[in-house]
């Protein structure tokens, strides 16, 4: 049968798939759109089945806010290539993915895949209809949900959209000025911990051990290995602790004597780097 360039534009427009496969989908069901549909999506699953096992480490990290700032997310959404990652119709699809997030606050990455996408499939579903349609593995790898009641958990996204941080901050001060400082230091840094107090007695142990070893490789004398090493833990926390290290902006002074000066205080941070 003969099928319009109007219907093929239409099923396009419907399924964002190419004008070729829309229009020869379209003559197989004999112009049956639901049937089309279902056609379109076999062939995607066709696809989806045959690069399962390809490697999916590029892609983007997005993030949504609730509109008073007090939850936000971050989600990773992968593909094979950064040429994709880079193409608008991806980073369109994660910013969806990210508003679904934000709104349904999945519990894990099986809920997050049965969430309806666009009323018509799953998120599940609507992966494999990407795959399909670009031709490489689409994957949701992991998502976070934050909420700070009586704060705000202010996002940032790092140019390249490879690394997001999420910052809980809380006080009276301007809080998405200072969340956004923390952040784009969290992002530089890498801190492992808010405070020294969240850092593992494990961790601490192990940092003490090669320390106490470090200094018996230097010929110090036994009894003062404790106090050494002690100093050098110290040092850890200085780097590694984000309340402690030198704030990025301004070196003069910590993060947490940056933070007192702006009336915020902040409690936790997530760090997502792609593929990290």
């Amino acid at each position: 049968m003969s099928i319009s360039a109007k219907d093929v534009k239409r099923l396009r427009d419907i399924t964002g798939v190419g004008m070729m496969d829309c229009k020869k989908a379209l003559q197989e069901t004999n112009g049956d759109f639901d049937a089309a549909i279902d056609l379109l999506r076999k062939q995607g699953q066709k696809v989806a089945a045959k690069r399962a096992d390809r490697d999916a480490k590029e892609g983007i990290i997005a993030t949504a806010s609730s509109a008073d700032g007090s939850t936000s997310i971050l989600v990773e959404v992968n593909c094979e290539t950064d040429f994709v990652a880079r193409n608008s119709e991806f980073q369109g699809f994660a910013d969806k993915v990210a508003g679904l997030v934000l709104s349904e606050q999945p519990a894990d990455s099986g809920a997050l895949l049965s969430v309806p996408f666009d009323g018509s499939e799953t998120l599940g579903q609507a992966i494999t209809r990407m795959t399909g349609k670009i031709g490489e593995k689409i994957d949701v790898r992991r998502h976070t949900v934050e909420t700070n009641n009586g704060g705000k958990v202010v996002s940032y996204i790092h140019p390249g959209a490879k690394l997001g941080v999420l910052v809980h901050v809380s006080g009276d001060g301007d809080l998405e000025t200072a969340g956004r400082d923390v952040a784009m230091q969290v992002a530089a840094l890498n801190p492992i911990a808010t405070s020294r107090d969240d850092v593992s007695d494990e961790l601490k142990e192990k940092e003490m051990e090669i320390a106490r070893e470090a200094a018996r490789l230097d010929g110090k004398p036994e009894q003062i290995i404790d106090r050494i090493a002690t100093g050098k833990l110290e040092r850890y926390y200085k780097d590694n602790v984000l309340l402690e290290q030198p704030f990025v902006k301004d070196s003069s002074q910590t993060v947490n004597e940056m933070l007192k000066t702006t009336g915020a205080s902040v409690s936790g941070f997530v760090r997502f780097a792609l593929g990290g």
